[in-house]
């Protein structure tokens, strides 16, 4: 395998040297699947970090920082009471399986039912996937991620950035149109009402989503 190397994105080298050890990182590179990752991830001697693939590239991308988790812990504080009333489930990072050899870890989703223990998730499971974004993997979230959760059938993306250094919150959810690709369905900055009734009720100030 290999680590896509973007802003935001642990580029991790091969061993200078050859150990006659397996190495993941080069004997699986452009191969694997959710069922090679079950055996040979997490990668020992790298920093925790998101594991996600896109044909069959393995792309490893370090947490958020504080921020972000708080952003991400807060929206599915105001989604879970909602979403339950509608039999619906949300979750933080979750293994969605967009194809044979593709899968992302959102920093949320909504599923149409509850996992019940499981760890892959498939496409076809998932109403909503989220996103909390940062100025590093703006380009990776905004737009690889969307375009495969699109192509996966996904029916809405969700996408959050805060910025404490500009006292700035804003959520963005689109939906999936009649094209394939995904459209804006509602958006508020801080300060304003982030307003849906779907894919379930939600009304909140995305100033929420920052700390006091």
């Amino acid at each position: 395998m290999s680590a896509v190397e973007a802003g935001g994105v642990i580029p991790v080298a091969a061993p200078a040297r050859d150990t006659g050890a397996f190495d993941p990182l080069v004997e699986l590179h452009g191969l694997c699947t959710p069922e090679l990752a079950d055996r040979y991830l997490p990668i020992p001697g790298i920093p925790p970090a998101k594991y996600e693939c896109q044909e069959g590239h393995l792309i490893v991308t370090p947490y958020g920082g504080s921020a972000n988790a708080y952003a991400a812990y807060r929206i599915l504080t105001l989604m879970e009471p909602r979403a339950r009333q509608l039999g619906r489930r949300v979750y933080p990072t979750l293994n969605v399986r967009l194809g044979i050899s593709r899968w992302i870890q959102p920093d949320f989703a909504v599923l149409g039912q509850p996992a019940r223990g499981r760890v892959w998730i498939p496409s076809e499971s998932v109403l909503l996937v989220g996103e909390c974004v940062s100025p590093s993997s703006r380009t990776a979230e905004r737009i690889d991620k969307p375009a495969m959760c699109a192509e996966a059938g996904i029916e809405y993306f969700m996408r959050v950035q805060v910025s404490y250094s500009k006292g700035h919150a804003e959520v963005v959810l689109r939906r999936l149109g009649e094209d394939g690709t995904y459209e804006v369905h509602a958006k508020a900055l801080a300060g304003s009402t982030f307003e849906t009734e779907l894919p379930f009720p939600l009304s909140f100030d995305p100033a929420e989503l920052l700390e006091d």
